[in-house]
């Protein structure tokens, strides 16, 4: 698949949330959509991101935002991350990797010379009409929110 690129459609997802309920991108038009891909719950950068999503979620929601996360983890998986840390959105198990595949961040990573494939940490932002209007591909986790919050400021 050809890489996706602001002003794209974004991809349809059908994908099963924390709690087993189909969530799909569709049933959110209307609303801004904060859709970011993390590697792996309760590992260190992905919980710093996912608290920052969290300790600003409010804040987002009154901007109009919904925020979704993804990871190739299970919905048990995601069950405790959300327990652990209070988290009070929506992350979506892509346990066949259809989702980081349809949105290209299903990539060859490279640690300590062993080459495996993993989730490159990624923020989509789509507009009310469904259309990718920001990526972020240089995420910064403790600032997360704020990278997304930037890109609305005048």
């Amino acid at each position: 698949m050809a890489e996706l690129t602001v002003g794209d459609q974004a991809p349809e997802i059908v994908a099963k949330n924390q709690q087993g309920e189909t969530i799909t991108l569709s049933a959110l038009r209307g609303k801004k959509v904060i859709l970011y891909f993390y590697p792996k719950d309760n590992t260190p950068g992905c919980t710093t991101e996912a608290c920052n999503f969290r300790d600003n979620y409010q804040a987002l929601v009154r901007d109009g935002f919904e925020v979704l996360g993804v990871s190739i983890d299970s919905e048990q998986s995601h069950q405790k991350f959300i327990s652990k840390f209070e988290l009070p959105f929506n992350l979506l198990a892509d346990e066949q990797q259809q989702i980081v595949q349809d949105y290209g961040v299903w990539v060859e990573k490279n640690m300590y010379g062993k080459k495996y494939m993993g989730t490159a940490r990624t923020t989509f932002i789509i507009n009310e009409d469904g259309v990718i209007e920001h990526i972020i591909k240089k995420v910064d986790n403790k600032n997360a929110s704020d990278q997304v919050r930037a890109l609305y400021q005048a």
